[in-house]
């Protein structure tokens, strides 16, 4: 078992306080000129900026400016009742919050004692680490890989003895391996914690930018008292707004609302209340936006696999994700050091995540992968991007 304990070996969160690569990359300057594959950022172009600012304006023309004044700990209307219309639950299940991570915040503050196990992707999203840092947890890794978390290898934790208060995973494109988890081992996850009582927090942000026939379905989740499914318009919208939310289970959704009115009250009334407006004024625009933004990319994530491929054969190994914003690459030449590459490739202007960067535990090679960004960078410097690499490659 791959449990860990305060006091004996040190526990993934408090790996996290310097992961490898993490300091020369955030202090050191890049080149004027360097191509950035950091973060899933969303290209301005599909965001809809001229929509969003005809919906404000309508906001600001309502009598009494409704949307300057306090509102709700939950949220207001109509943008849960539409959130709750898209999940398919009763709007009293879905809580506003300031984004993805602070819907995690919440779930972990309202979920766990200090103390508590929590089961975590294998490699995990550093971030969420932080979050949990909140309760003192301990984690259990688990392996993620092209079809989501291990469930075989969650299992036998659980065999064996293991016992999480919580899971965390991001079923949807997963950050930064890339992998979805089918809809069959969605049930089975749900089933697994009502079974053994733990609560699956389902981090969702990619989950709309799907490449294919349709993305998997969320039900599973949705529908259940042992998930909370966390979702956010960052990726959609825009990061800037700072508005996601959260499917609380009927169990705490007294629990979330409590909390929060004791932090910040609720999410910015006029914020919710343009959203509302954008997506219900025209029933289609948020789907064509989202049309928009699969498709370009889609095109991106295919033009860098291919002129990675083109650029330095043999050497990385590189699937097109079936959607989201990462390109988890592989170093398959032994002969090259991850950590090297990293710094060849910033002299050669290109900038990305290390694998490293990932907190992970035994039985994966995240130290052997690159994971690069290209929602905001478009096709011409994501092959010269791949050029670059290609010569770092080369200096090696």
């Amino acid at each position: 078992m791959t449990i860990t304990t305060a006091g004996t070996k040190p526990s993934l969160i408090r790996a996290f306080t310097a992961p490898k690569g993490f300091g020369d990359q955030t202090l050191r300057d890049p080149r004027p000129d360097a191509i950035e594959l950091l973060g899933g950022i969303p290209d301005p172009g599909v965001l809809p900026a001229a929509e969003l600012a005809e919906a404000t304006a309508r906001v600001l023309s309502r009598p009494g400016l409704p949307a300057l004044q306090y509102s709700r700990t939950a949220g207001i209307s109509p943008i849960r009742e539409w959130i709750a219309a898209r999940e398919g639950v009763p709007v009293d299940r879905i809580v506003i919050t300031n984004g993805g991570f602070h819907g995690l915040a919440l779930a972990i503050q309202v979920v766990l004692e200090r103390g508590d196990l929590v089961a975590v992707d294998n490699p995990v999203f550093p971030l969420f680490l932080r979050g949990l840092e909140l309760s003192d947890a301990r984690t259990l890794p688990i392996a993620v890989g092209p079809d989501g978390l291990d469930l075989d290898a969650l299992e036998r934790e659980l065999e064996a003895g293991a016992r999480p208060r919580a899971l965390y995973t991001v079923p949807d494109f997963h950050n930064p391996s890339q992998g979805t988890l089918p809809a069959a081992e969605r049930e089975r996850l749900v089933a697994l914690a009502e079974r053994h009582d733990f609560v699956v927090f389902a981090d969702n942000p990619y989950r709309e930018l799907w490449y294919g026939d349709g993305p998997e379905p969320v039900d599973a989740f949705n529908h259940s008292e042992h998930v909370v499914h966390v979702n956010t318009f960052t990726k959609t919208l825009g990061p800037g707004l700072r508005l996601g939310w959260i499917v609380v289970p009927e169990r705490f959704v007294g629990d979330v609302v409590a909390l929060r009115s004791r932090q910040d009250s609720h999410s910015s009334t006029f914020v919710q209340a343009v959203i509302g407006e954008l997506v219900t004024a025209d029933e289609t625009l948020f789907d064509r936006t989202l049309d928009r933004a699969r498709a370009l990319y889609r095109s991106r994530a295919e033009t860098l696999a291919s002129a990675l491929a083109d650029a330095a054969p043999g050497v990385f190994e590189a699937t097109v994700p079936g959607g989201g914003l990462f390109l988890w690459p592989r170093i398959a030449d032994d002969r090259i050091d991850a950590d090297a590459l990293a710094t060849a490739a910033s002299a050669e202007g290109v900038e990305y995540q290390r694998g490293a960067f990932f907190p992970s535990g035994p039985g994966t090679d995240a130290d052997r992968h690159l994971r690069l960004a290209y929602g905001h960078v478009d096709e011409e410097r994501l092959r010269l991007a791949a050029t670059r690499l290609g010569q770092a490659v080369a200096r090696l």
